[in-house]
């Protein structure tokens, strides 16, 4: 319906009577036809400011149908990429956000109309504003929304927080995403709605697949966890983008990340999880592509005493390579981090061939000062990773385990139960030596 400027208030005063008359009728499809007909006219005209006062004025209605607000605020949502300009585009997300605010029926629409706005906020530079935009909407509790646009909305949530550096609720909101959700085989087929159940809505285009959705969620979580420098998470979040089928079929992509895996897996504290880690990491048959890679891992592996200068002159260019491939740098402390990695395997390998050694032997065997290799030590028996004992005036390291009471007494009883065991075995024989004697003088 084309209208010209001067008679677009009389087109509108008379589809507003149709609409009242449909309304008051009850009459869904009538009411929608009729209020999309009022936007579509004031869209026609260019009019923007009609455009936002009839969208707030038939939102207002005495008894106005869900399904015509509805239908207005998804017909108002194809206009906004149309808008003239910013300041126009940014008036009409606001009175679509402030007539859907509150009903259930338009959820979805009112958690994409922010998704808009947060992204125009961004794009300003206004990034605190953006963020608490997206914080506003809990979609999580969206029962219609598709699975794939909840975890792509809560995934910006978080992307937005690490970017202002608000790292506390970035992790809260990272944990409404269970990492499980991502291995659900979509390819099974969809089980048809039951009667009575919600109907979920197909995503918009632009949302990614799952798999995209699941590298996208461990790359911020790898922002996460660098942030406080706990390797073994980086490397696990690393793992988990390995495992993903498309990385895999590309060598140039899975290579990087294979990389990463290794450096993240040496760089984490040593403990239960990430011995195993660097265990199955060396069954994979992929490590023989990086062939140095794999031999620094089994060096870790073997309890043999590695040389940190040898080490750190083999892999310095390899280290340094790092930040112009996938990921970035390893960190500003990763190369202390490196060694003091080493020097802790290296006092596990002597704990595990002394019970007892002088500091000074000590320290030649890990390449440091007296004084160094005493402050190491100290810090992995604070880290409870070993137990041992400094006896400071003969200035020896004992590396056995204190016993408690209950230990000493067993061990005692064990002891004791050995030696009567003993001693009548060799009764026994003496008896059954003394028998056969007897016999031999008889005959």
């Amino acid at each position: 319906m084309e209208v010209k400027n001067g008679n677009l208030e009389a087109a509108i005063d008379q589809l507003l009577n149709v609409e009242k008359q449909m309304r008051f009728a009850g009459d869904v499809a009538g009411t929608k036809k009729a209020v999309t007909d009022i936007l579509q006219l004031c869209f026609e005209a260019k009019d923007w400011k009609s455009l936002n006062e009839q969208i707030v004025n038939l939102s207002k209605k005495r008894g106005q149908l869900k399904q015509a607000v509805t239908a207005m605020v998804q017909q108002a949502m194809q206009y906004i990429d149309e808008t003239p300009d910013l300041e126009t585009r940014i008036e009409l997300i606001k009175t679509l956000n402030s007539v859907s605010a509150g009903k259930i029926y338009v959820e979805i629409e009112r958690a994409r109309l922010i998704k808009k706005l947060a992204k125009i906020k961004e794009e300003q530079g206004l990034i605190a504003e953006a963020a608490d935009l997206m914080q506003e909407v809990a979609v999580e509790t969206f029962g219609a929304m598709a699975k794939t646009e909840k975890i792509a909305f809560i995934l910006e949530q978080v992307r937005l927080c690490l970017d202002r550096q608000d790292y506390v609720r970035a992790q809260i909101l990272s944990r409404k995403i269970s990492p499980r959700v991502f291995d659900i085989d979509s390819s099974k087929e969809k089980k048809k709605p039951k009667e009575g159940d919600n109907v979920v809505e197909e995503p918009p285009a632009d949302i990614p697949s799952l798999l995209e959705l699941k590298r996208i969620y461990y790359e911020l979580m790898i922002r996460y966890y660098f942030h406080n420098n706990d390797y073994l998470e980086i490397c696990r979040c690393y793992k988990a983008i390995y495992e993903i089928p498309s990385i895999r079929e590309n060598p140039s992509q899975w290579i990087p990340v294979l990389r990463k895996i290794c450096w993240y897996l040496i760089l984490a504290p040593h403990d239960p999880m990430q011995s195993s880690l660097l265990n199955s990491m060396l069954e994979d048959k992929n490590l023989s592509e990086i062939p140095k890679f794999r031999l620094l891992l089994k060096q870790l592996v073997t309890m043999e005493v590695i040389q940190w200068t040898s080490l750190w002159n083999s892999y310095k260019d390899e280290f340094e390579n790092e930040k112009n491939m996938l990921g970035g740098s390893l960190g500003d402390k990763a190369a202390e981090d490196l060694k003091q990695r080493i020097i802790e395997h290296n006092i596990l390998v002597v704990s595990r061939y002394y019970s007892r050694i002088t500091l000074k032997r000590l320290a030649e065997l890990l390449c440091l000062t007296v004084e160094e290799a005493e402050k190491h030590l100290s810090e992995m028996v604070v880290s409870k990773a070993l137990v041992a004992k400094i006896d400071w005036p003969m200035g020896i390291v004992c590396f056995q385990v204190a016993k408690d009471s209950n230990e000493i007494l067993n061990s005692w009883a064990v002891n004791l139960e050995k030696l009567l065991d003993l001693v009548e075995k060799s009764c026994h024989q003496i008896h059954k030596e003394t028998m056969v004697h007897k016999a031999a003088l008889k005959v």
